[in-house]
């Protein structure tokens, strides 16, 4: 189980084959063209990161660079892309483990990692892709949603 926390975070600069299996594993196998024309989109416009949790500064460029990254909508969560530099890391959540928070700036947190991003220009034009986030987890957290099921006990 520890590995595969750790490989939650993966580097996608090259492909590499043993990558889809666990990606589509945990969050699904990516939307049909189809699906995505009928949603309106499934990605984020190029967010900046402001902060980021201790455990993902490796992922992160050293110098004082702009940090970037993309989100990615898939049936049970989303694929978190980062650049740093010429490498890609793709962070893994499935919709269970993701907690939204929007205070002065949006942050996302799983598995013991967290990212803030900057409210600007282009997270404002993302408002209506973080819409369709906050749909899709309140979606699967109604249909998985185990609490009730419990006072039958």
């Amino acid at each position: 189980m520890y590995s595969l926390i750790r490989k939650m975070i993966l580097n996608t600069t090259y492909r590499d084959k043993g990558h889809r299996p666990i990606i589509n594993d945990l969050v699904g196998k990516p939307f049909s063209f189809i699906e995505i024309i009928r949603r309106k989109g499934i990605g984020s416009k190029r967010l900046v990161i402001e902060e980021v949790s201790p455990n993902l500064r490796p992922y992160m460029n050293l110098v004082s660079d702009i940090n970037y990254a993309n989100i990615e909508l898939r049936p049970y969560g989303i694929l978190i892309f980062i650049n740093k530099g010429l490498s890609n890391y793709t962070w893994v959540v499935p919709y269970y483990q993701l907690v939204i928070y929007k205070m002065n700036c949006s942050s996302i947190h799983a598995q013991g990692r967290y990212v803030h991003f900057m409210v600007n220009k282009n997270f404002k034009e993302s408002k209506s892709f973080f819409n369709k986030l906050w749909d899709a987890k309140i979606n699967f957290d109604m249909k998985y949603n185990f609490t009730n099921n419990m006072d039958d006990f």
